[in-house]
């Protein structure tokens, strides 16, 4: 073990965590192979989960629609404006439902915080033991536990982060956040991904006055962006594109098989006419 002389001479058995390493060119390769066989970092996007989570919901959603209106044996003029009725309303419903969540989440962090930090303020040795027990129940040895614990216990701030992270499950509120920007990434991500399946009908129009022919348009548009939108997902999450593709087709597919399945059984089975 190196020693470390201090500044007044006397040496530590401390073994220093940065130094300067030699790599010959048989450690390079191993070191190449180990980086190669390193699993892949998923992208950190900061809205990542709202236009996913949009994205996939708008094109089921308007999708669904289409299917079940197509099945009703409806025109395409009554498609398009129940289509794009029903998207901007949806997508102002999911913007502002995003905006009131993410307030919500970040309000109850804060208050939550606000707790913790009283909490360690003025009952600082119970809430040490119970960081204690927490890093125990976590497979830390007891000495080791009690040597984190006390060295975070100098850092009041810090303290209550990690008090908050283990026990209370719930990461310190971000400042930078800004809910109103989640809302508005939705709300945009909804209209331009519900728009795919709709754009099958626009795209045809000029061209056919078949509406089956429309409506198998908009089932290809619609299966494309499922297929980008799952891409997208495996490229956020860093998974492999080929199964996140499958079951985000998968997903819509059935959504839109049991809509065109109901229209199709209240138009001509139940009976429901024009």
């Amino acid at each position: 073990m190196d020693q470390i002389s201090n500044d007044d001479g006397a040496t530590s058995n401390a073994t220093p965590l940065l130094r300067s390493v030699v790599v010959t060119n048989g450690a390079e390769d191993i070191q190449n192979e180990e980086e190669q066989r390193r699993p892949t970092e998923p992208w950190q996007g900061e809205f990542a989960k709202s236009i996913i989570y949009a994205g996939l919901d708008a094109i089921v959603t308007s999708f669904s629609l289409i299917s079940s209106i197509s099945a009703g044996r409806l025109s395409s003029v009554d498609v398009l404006v129940l289509g794009f009725a029903n998207l901007v309303a949806d997508g102002i419903s999911m913007g502002f439902g995003d905006f009131v969540s993410s307030s919500t989440e970040k309000d109850v962090a804060a208050k939550e915080r606000l707790v913790v930090e009283w909490e360690v303020t003025n009952h600082r040795t119970p809430q040490k033991r119970d960081l204690l027990r927490q890093y125990q129940a976590l497979g830390m040895a007891e000495e080791d536990a009690s040597a984190v614990v006390n060295l975070l216990a100098k850092y009041k701030n810090i303290l209550v982060d990690e008090k908050m992270s283990t026990e209370k499950r719930i990461l310190p509120p971000d400042e930078s956040e800004k809910p109103w920007k989640n809302g508005l990434v939705t709300f945009v991500a909804f209209l331009v991904f519900g728009s795919a399946p709709l754009l099958g009908f626009i795209i045809l129009m000029p061209f056919t006055n078949n509406d089956t022919h429309k409506f198998i348009g908009a089932c290809i548009m619609s299966a494309i962006a499922l297929v980008l939108l799952g891409i997208a997902k495996a490229k956020i999450a860093g998974q492999s594109y080929i199964p996140s593709a499958i079951l985000t087709l998968l997903n819509g597919a059935i959504a839109g098989g049991v809509a065109y399945l109901i229209g199709w059984t209240l138009k001509n089975v139940a009976g429901l006419e024009d």
